[in-house]
């Protein structure tokens, strides 16, 4: 059959019914209509009632025909709105002739007011009875066969609104990522953190180790970027006397699209003053043990076939330590002379210039990452791996900075924040000279973030949690575009 031919036969003879109801009177695309309850309220309140029992009240209810089952004279039908389906029940001598005879055109994926009195059928089915309905919308287009349903994730991702209509568990995904988002708001809140906004567009990127994207503003003659991240930004809060602040951004990065990487995606950023990444870490285990509780009930899940158990205190170790665990090599006494060597023994992919924080950074990637399931804080990265992190006291080649870990993936990056502006810019200007050498991802100098510090930043400690990843592991999703309603594809 000729799928496209098919279609437009079906929207053709739509159109044809279209026409009819309106020279009948009847408009197919409704006005405004009040419900006294959702379908799911409706449910519950009549929960108790006996078989063939009837209600007195009447009820107004609206939503999508999601099937339909003609018996003669008697009329079936589901509807759905966003939290619940409910039988409907059509007979020809319960209401008027040409009422009747106008819901026998009424078509899967039309929308529909109804209002009638509730029973319970003998096989216990919450039903309404009708007395009075409305067309609300008429639907052109066929959904998806009920038993096939739509799986190709392809079309699912590009037809979200489709995906959401006749997959109730994807409704379920973006309601509980509402839940998570307002809950993050209350908890941050009742902690007197102070939500921000900050510059989407900025004239020089930075706050994260990316290749951005570039747009122009006509008026100005000049190129701006899409925001990497909103840091450097929020820590200029700091400077000017807001001590706790975050912000639920959205961020852009010029990168390749996979299973855990949108190039447009969420963070929550916070930062606190006189704080430092112990401090990071203890509003890391509350907020996420808090949201854990608060959305799904429980401490333990289970994501991907492994059961995880977010219970405090979490595990902690530092990076060099689960390097030495994992192969057996201690990083921090391999010589200059032996970068090589390693390199080529553990068939790591690093190019350029070889150092110390490069081959940390990759073995950890290769031989640790994927045995980190349960919530772990990797703590005390290289220097080189960390422009804007403050150096330990102990031993200055590492930073105060972790990074948290769950079912393999990398949920929460925070440090202690470099409030040192001379370091800064000779950390800057590493990067840049990174950056003329060739390296895209490296750091822009900025200037005025500079001159910020030097009017002075309290001590402070900063994180980011990746709202999408996280969303990931509440739903038990095995890709990040299961989690954002609209994520960017390839094209057709």
């Amino acid at each position: 059959m000729d799928i496209k031919k098919n279609t437009a036969e079906i929207i053709s003879n739509k159109w044809e019914e279209i026409r009819e109801l309106k020279r009948e009177g009847i408009d197919p695309f409704g006005h405004k209509f009040i419900r006294t309850y959702q379908i799911k309220d409706l449910i519950e309140k009549n929960k108790n009632l006996q078989i063939g029992e009837c209600t007195k009240e009447k009820v107004i209810i609206a939503g999508r025909l999601m099937a339909l089952r003609k018996h003669g004279k008697a009329i079936f039908a589901d509807i759905e709105d966003i939290n619940g389906k409910v039988q409907i029940y059509i007979r020809s001598n319960k209401i008027e002739e040409k009422v009747f005879e106008l819901f026998s055109k009424i078509n899967i994926g039309d929308i529909l007011g109804v209002s009638g009195l509730i029973f319970k059928t003998r096989t216990g089915e919450i039903t309404v009875l009708v007395e009075e309905f409305t067309l609300l919308c008429k639907s052109l287009r066929s959904l998806p066969e009920k038993w096939h349903g739509l799986k190709d994730v392809e079309i699912r991702y590009r037809k979200r609104y489709l995906d959401l209509i006749v997959n109730p568990s994807v409704r379920e995904i973006f309601i509980k990522r509402s839940k998570v988002i307002q809950s993050i708001r209350n908890f941050l809140d009742n902690r007197n953190y102070l939500e921000v906004e900050t510059p989407i567009m900025q004239p020089i990127p930075g706050g994260a180790t990316a290749l951005p994207f570039i747009t122009h503003h006509n008026a100005l003659h000049r190129d701006f970027y899409l925001r990497i991240a909103p840091e450097l930004y929020l820590k200029r809060l700091l400077v000017g006397g807001l001590e706790k602040v975050y912000e639920l951004s959205r961020n852009f990065r010029n990168e390749g699209i996979s299973t855990k990487h949108n190039p447009e995606f969420t963070m929550l950023e916070l930062y606190e003053a006189y704080g430092d990444y112990y401090s990071m870490m203890q509003i890391t285990e509350e907020l996420i043990t808090y949201l854990v509780k608060n959305v799904l009930g429980s401490l333990e899940i289970e994501y991907q076939g492994n059961k995880i158990d977010f219970t405090p205190p979490w595990e902690r170790i530092s990076m060099f330590k689960a390097i030495e665990e994992a192969v057996g090599l201690r990083v921090d006494k391999i010589s200059k002379k032996d970068f090589n060597e390693i390199v080529k023994k553990y068939s790591l992919d690093i190019k350029g210039n070889i150092n110390r924080g490069e081959i940390a950074n990759e073995l950890f990637e290769k031989f640790v990452e994927p045995t980190l399931i349960q919530p772990t804080f990797v703590l005390d990265y290289p220097l080189e791996l960390s422009p804007l992190s403050k150096q330990k006291k102990d031993n200055p080649e590492l930073v105060e900075r972790f990074e948290l870990f769950i079912s393999s993936m990398e949920l929460v990056n925070a440090f202690t924040e470099l409030n040192d502006p001379a370091e800064q810019k000779r950390r800057f200007e590493e990067q840049v000279a990174k950056k003329e050498a060739g390296d895209v991802e490296s750091h822009f100098m900025d200037k005025d973030y500079i001159e910020a510090l030097e009017y002075g930043m309290p001590p402070a400690g900063g994180l980011g949690l990746g709202i999408d990843r996280l969303m990931m592991l509440l739903t038990n999703s095995d890709s990040i575009k299961e989690v954002i309603l609209f994520p960017q594809l390839k094209s057709k």
